[in-house]
């Protein structure tokens, strides 16, 4: 079982920003920026993403459109920049991160420190706005 299956699944905490029965999306506890979120399947620990079915890939991007519009709305921000990596945990996920340039989007750059009680109100404002979607 991998970490964001215990994620998903509430055995290890996390700050959830979005949740349905196939997918979750919670902060990224090393951001780029504040609002930086991950986005997975729930019942799939696949680590490749072009390995999910089609009716899972489809439902996953879907998943994380209506994420992104969140954290546009919750996180100032010029866009909402998307990354498929899969190198760190082998679980398919998608970065989400809130951008004001094209080099927010650089993983080798320096990583904002982000207070706990900041990132819970972070994800306490995507929620909200996920909610209203």
């Amino acid at each position: 079982m991998t970490i964001f299956t215990k994620i998903a699944k509430g055995e290890i905490p996390s700050w959830k920003v979005a949740e349905n029965d196939s997918f979750y999306a919670f902060l990224d506890i090393n951001p780029l920026a504040p609002g930086h979120t991950l986005v997975i399947p729930k019942n799939v620990e696949d680590d490749y993403i072009f390995h999910l079915d089609e009716e899972t890939y489809a439902g996953l991007w879907a998943f994380a459109r209506k994420v992104a519009l969140a954290i546009k709305a919750a996180v100032p921000c010029k866009r909402v920049g998307v990354a498929v990596l899969g190198m760190e945990v082998p679980h398919t996920h998608i970065h989400l991160v809130p951008l004001q340039t094209e080099g927010d989007l650089d993983f080798r750059k320096e990583h904002p420190v982000i207070a706990p009680e900041r990132q819970a109100a972070i994800a306490a404002a995507i929620l909200a706005e996920y909610e209203k979607l």
